[in-house]
C-alpha cells in the first residue's frame, strides 16, 4: 500500500510502498479516506522517540484519520465492516501511522463513528486538535470570566482551544505569527497579537496590565521562550506547554509550570464530533493535499506556516 514514511530518524519523509496490515484480535482495519497533519508528526520524524523504544523502519507518519472499516479482527467488536469512523491511532510509535491507505487500530482505542452531518474531512482534522484543546482547557483550570493566553493560536489546536474557551466566557489573548486578527476574532479571541511585530510579552502586558490567568503555549520549543511568555502571568496561574518546555523553565514566583500530555478517549471524540456536526465547534481547514504532497506539508508546518489544519486526501469519501 502507499505510505509516507521515514527510513531513519531525522530522515526526510517520502512516499514508499509497505505491506497492507492485517487486524489482530480486537482490532479493526480502516481504509483511510483522509488523514490530518499535526506538529507531532514531523517532530517524531525529527527524532523525538529516538532512543526511547526500538522502532521498525520505514516508520509511517501520522496519527489522525477518517475512513471506512474494511476488516475486523477476531473476537467481540463494537464496529462492523462499512462503518464510517474517525480517530487517533497510536501513531508511528505503535506501528500505526496514518499517512497511508490502511491502518489497524484496537477497537477500544480513540476511534468513533462519524456522526450524521459531519464531513469526513472535518472528522479527520478533529481528533488530536480537538481532544488536546478540550484537555488543555481542563488542565489550566479556568471556569469563565478569566483570561487565557494562547501562543501559536492560529494552528489546529489553538483554533479549537480559542472556541472552547470562548464558550466558557474565557477571555482569549491569541499570539500568532502574522495578521490573524480577523480570523482569530471570528473564532472568539478578544485580543490578537502578532509576535513578528516585536516582543510578545510587552504587547500582552499592555493588553492585560493586571496579568494573565493562564498560559497555553503551543509553540515555544525552549524553556527560555516559554518563560518569556509566562512572565506575563499573575501569581497562582498555570503555564502549560505542549512542547515539553515547562520543565526547567524559570517561571515567576507563584506560577506553576505544566508539560501537557494528550490522553485520547473515544468518549471525548463523540462529544467533540457532536459539537462539530452541530456547528458549535468549527475546525478550520487551511489546505487539502494529495498523499504524495504530504512531505511538503510537513516542511511547511515545521517552519510555522500553517493556519488551521492540513488535510491529506487519500481517496474522496464515497469513491474507490
Amino acid at each position: 500500500m502507499r505510505a509516507i514514511a521515514v527510513s531513519t530518524f531525522r530522515g526526510d519523509p517520502a512516499p514508499v510502498e509497505v505491506p497492507k496490515p492485517e487486524p489482530g484480535p480486537g482490532q479493526v482495519r480502516v481504509r483511510i479516506e483522509y488523514a490530518s497533519l499535526n506538529p507531532h508528526d514531523w517532530q517524531l520524524a525529527d527524532g523525538t522517540l529516538d532512543g526511547l523504544a526500538p522502532q521498525l523502519f520505514p516508520l509511517v507518519v501520522g496519527a489522525d484519520y477518517a475512513g471506512r472499516v474494511d476488516m475486523i479482527g477476531s473476537g467481540d467488536n463494537r464496529f462492523r465492516v462499512g462503518d464510517h469512523v474517525f480517530g487517533r491511532s497510536g501513531g508511528p510509535a505503535a506501528g500505526a501511522g496514518t499517512y497511508c491507505d490502511y491502518v489497524c487500530v484496537p477497537q477500544e482505542s480513540a476511534i468513533a463513528l462519524v456522526p450524521r452531518g459531519l464531513d469526513a474531512r472535518i472528522a479527520a482534522a478533529l481528533p488530536t486538535a480537538g481532544m488536546a484543546a478540550a484537555q488543555i482547557l481542563e488542565a489550566v483550570s479556568l471556569r469563565g470570566h478569566e483570561s487565557l493566553m494562547v501562543v501559536g493560536a492560529a494552528g489546529g489546536v489553538g483554533s479549537c482551544l480559542t472556541q472552547l474557551a470562548r464558550a466558557r466566557d474565557v477571555r482569549v489573548i491569541a499570539a500568532v505569527r502574522g495578521d490573524e486578527r480577523s480570523r482569530m476574532g471570528s473564532l472568539g479571541a478578544r485580543v490578537t497579537i502578532d509576535v513578528t511585530d516585536g516582543p510578545a510579552a510587552e504587547a500582552i502586558r499592555a493588553a492585560c496590565p493586571d496579568g494573565v490567568d493562564a498560559l497555553a503555549d503551543l509553540a515555544s520549543a525552549t524553556p527560555e521562550a516559554f518563560a518569556e511568555h509566562a512572565s506575563t502571568l499573575r501569581p497562582g496561574a498555570i503555564a502549560l506547554s505542549t512542547r515539553g518546555a515547562a520543565a526547567g523553565a524559570a517561571l515567576p514566583r507563584g506560577v506553576r509550570g505544566l508539560d501537557f500530555r494528550l490522553d485520547p478517549s473515544p468518549v471525548l471524540l463523540d462529544v467533540l464530533a457532536a459539537g462539530a456536526a452541530e456547528g458549535v465547534l468549527r475546525v478550520p481547514v487551511d489546505i487539502e493535499l494529495p498523499l504524495e504532497k504530504a512531505p511538503q506539508a510537513l516542511d511547511r508546518n515545521r517552519t510555522g506556516g500553517a493556519r488551521g489544519k492540513t488535510v491529506i486526501v487519500l481517496r474522496e469519501h464515497g469513491h474507490c
